[in-house]
């Protein structure tokens, strides 16, 4: 089917946004900032940034941990929410296209979480790494959480459908792989009362050496492939890629 290349421009509203907040659990983006302080060797104090940060579980987390930390993304509805939530942090969120990052801004690490990594084609998918490799100061690090490798998607991939309630916010999904364009895409239709909202979101599906480098060609060194947040090896199969990787 024919879904937009940028269909991430408008997929994240009130009340998807609303889903994904309420589905995933505070633990989680824990357990993920520990990983990247362990992973990155990051101490309080430092500057993080966060992209996209979505409705800014991850950029409070840390914010709560004394980083200082900067967050952008696409989505006005998610920053907002972010705003509101980090009153009396340091954090500095603003909307903004995750290529699109001011030039000057410099920080001493990158995370990249939430499977976010995949959204553009490969001329995004440079540019985004390129922006990177640009905010991040020689030696800092860098870490993207990857749910989409072809390692991790194809072995054994059938399509699926789930149902999930998430407080007051039903989501039904199903998944298809567009095999002419390398595709994973998510059909989503998020209800609330009497709302309803259907999106579909597009993953490119890359492999991990295409991933490895796009990291290489941007500057970035050093590159580590994990497959959960316990740090073992990734593996063909693993349902998570996490790659970290210093400039």
């Amino acid at each position: 089917m024919s879904v937009s290349p940028t269909w991430y421009e408008d997929f994240f509203t009130e009340l998807p946004n609303a889903f994904w907040r309420q589905a995933i659990p505070a633990e989680a983006a824990a357990a993920e900032v520990s990983f990247a302080e362990q992973q990155l060797g990051l101490t309080p104090g430092a500057h993080v940034l966060d992209l996209p940060c979505g409705s800014g579980r991850h950029s409070l987390t840390l914010a709560r941990r004394g980083y200082r930390v900067t967050g952008f993304d696409i989505s006005p509805e998610a920053i907002a929410y972010a705003v509101r939530s980090a009153a009396g942090l340091e954090v500095d969120l603003s909307v903004a296209d995750v290529r699109e990052i001011p030039s000057e801004l410099r920080v001493d690490a990158a995370v990249v979480l939430g499977n976010s990594f995949g959204y553009f084609e490969l001329p995004g998918m440079q540019a985004f790494a390129a922006t990177l490799a640009n905010a991040v100061r020689p030696g800092g690090g860098v870490l993207l959480d990857i749910n989409t490798a072809a390692e991790s998607l194809l072995p054994g991939y059938q399509p699926g459908s789930r149902r999930i309630e998430a407080g007051d916010v039903s989501m039904e999904g199903s998944t298809e792989y567009d095999v002419r364009t390398s595709r994973l895409l998510s059909h989503y239709r998020f209800t609330r009362g009497g709302e309803a909202v259907e999106r579909t979101a597009a993953h490119h599906v890359y492999t991990t050496a295409q991933y490895v480098e796009l990291l290489e060609e941007a500057g970035f060194s050093a590159l580590e492939l994990h497959g959960d947040l316990t740090g073992k090896p990734y593996a063909v199969g693993d349902s998570r890629l996490l790659m970290t990787a210093r400039r």
